[in-house]
């Protein structure tokens, strides 16, 4: 041990006093390092402690407040309760008025594609010029479009029936194939549609629209198995049809019309022309690209200068949707002003309750509260309002959508983003209207505060 000491010893005696020097500033450097160090870490700890309870402080105190006051902060926030909830309940009127047009327009045939010929574009043509479509084009169109999974030529025919009492009444007569009752969507509540293999033996059976079926024979059921003449051949009765979607006479089929297999309707015409083509593919979003197939196809089998127009449902169910959003973005705007109004009024109390509270600002201000402070109190309980308001004002908006659904059929569409953006506008309300109650609160002069009265 002594030896151990001893070399120590020796080995300071052999440093120069420069070195020495040097080491022993090494040592004051490092010992300063560290004390700098721990002051740091800290001062920091100490700033992150004094900010956690100044915003709790903040709070408990905005929550004192309102606890002071029931009825005043219920009042206040009244406002932003029905603005909240008529902004969700607004958003689910509108969706749910969209989703009825369009299933409406579908339940027409959202898949359906119809094809007419127009005329010539030379204006000197005759009728023995005409170059109307065909039963070929029918075929050679399921031939080359591949999304088409039904399809239907039709010719027009018209008749007139005795009704009793002398009286007459004029017929649509439709001769369309079995796949009619697909493309069309039609509903058949009584009886059935004719098939394929009546189609093809040119059976003379007939469906007729519900409201013939009643004025002839008193319902729909009665209708079934009775025999009607067109042009004085006897047609069976074998069902009844209607659309499924009430199109107040704008469709091809009218209130009196009855249905005949396509084969036995080109029998009184006398020619392989048609007046319509009908085609409906696999998927709604098939239905642009089959249109502009089939025009191509049709267009190809006849002559250039004839025109002919392949059209869909697609141009409705767009402007419908536009119309709906539309719809939807006025009741907002009402909504927004609720919104706005409540705001006001949200203002409006705020700026009583700084004049309340005037000596209250000069007392914390003379203890040490900075204005930034005073500021975030008031801008605090703002939003505290406005974003409790909000809450409620989302739950009362969602209850109503959620109970039609629970307690009924009817499943209304339910937009979560509009109780998300519920909320965010509410607390923006919050914001931008206390911001200016909160500004004047903090810029109050804590002398002449403390002498308020």
């Amino acid at each position: 041990m002594a030896g151990v000491v001893s070399a120590g010893f020796l080995s300071i005696r052999e440093m120069s006093p420069e070195e020495l020097k040097l080491e022993e500033q090494k040592a004051l450097e490092h010992a300063h390092h560290s004390a700098l160090e721990r002051i740091r870490s800290f001062e920091q700890t100490l700033e992150s402690a004094t900010k956690t309870m100044l915003f709790s402080e903040i709070a408990k105190l905005a929550v004192d407040s309102f606890r002071s006051s029931k009825v005043r902060f219920a009042l206040t926030a009244l406002g932003m309760v029905i603005g909240t909830a008529s902004l969700i309940l607004v958003v689910t009127i509108g969706l749910t008025g969209k989703q009825y047009i369009l299933n409406q327009i579908q339940a027409i045939g959202a898949n359906m594609i119809y094809a007419y010929y127009e005329g010539g574009s030379n204006s000197s043509f005759s009728t023995v010029q005409k170059d109307e479509l065909t039963e070929d084009d029918v075929r050679v169109v399921r031939q080359e479009v591949p999304d088409i999974v039904a399809a239907s030529p039709m010719v027009e025919l018209h008749d007139r029936i005795s009704v009793g009492e002398g009286k007459q009444r004029d017929l649509l007569v439709l001769g369309v194939s079995s796949e009619y009752e697909i493309v069309r969507n039609l509903l058949i509540p009584s009886g059935r549609f004719f098939d394929e293999e009546e189609s093809m033996t040119r059976t003379k059976v007939a469906a007729i629209t519900v409201q013939l079926a009643r004025r002839l024979y008193g319902n729909e059921d009665a209708a079934v198995g009775q025999v009607i003449k067109i042009s004085n051949l006897p047609f069976t009765i074998i069902g009844t049809f209607k659309e499924r979607v009430e199109t107040f006479g704008q469709s091809e089929i009218a209130g009196d019309t009855i249905l005949i297999p396509y084969t036995v309707g080109r029998y009184f015409s006398g020619n392989d022309s048609v007046k319509q083509i009908f085609f409906s593919v696999s998927d709604a979003g098939d239905v642009p690209r089959a249109t502009a197939m089939i025009q191509k196809v049709i267009q190809s089998r006849h002559r250039p200068e004839s025109v002919y127009h392949v059209e869909n449902l697609t141009p409705l169910l767009t402007v419908a949707a536009n119309t709906a959003n539309a719809l939807t973005l006025v009741f907002l705007a009402v909504a927004l002003v609720t919104l706005i109004v409540s705001g006001v009024g949200i203002m409006n109390i705020m700026l009583a309750n700084v004049r309340t509270r005037i000596k209250e600002i000069g007392i914390r201000k003379a203890i040490g509260a900075t204005n930034r402070e005073i500021k975030l109190q008031f801008l605090t309980e703002a939003v505290l309002i406005s974003l409790t308001g909000g809450i409620v004002g989302t739950i009362l908006g969602l209850a109503l959508p959620f109970s039609v659904r629970f307690f009924t059929e009817y499943r209304i569409p339910i937009s979560g983003i509009s109780a998300v953006i519920a909320i965010f506008v509410a607390s923006l309300v919050g914001v931008i209207f206390g911001t200016v109650p909160a500004t004047r609160a903090a810029q109050l002069d804590p002398v002449e505060a403390l002498h308020w009265e």
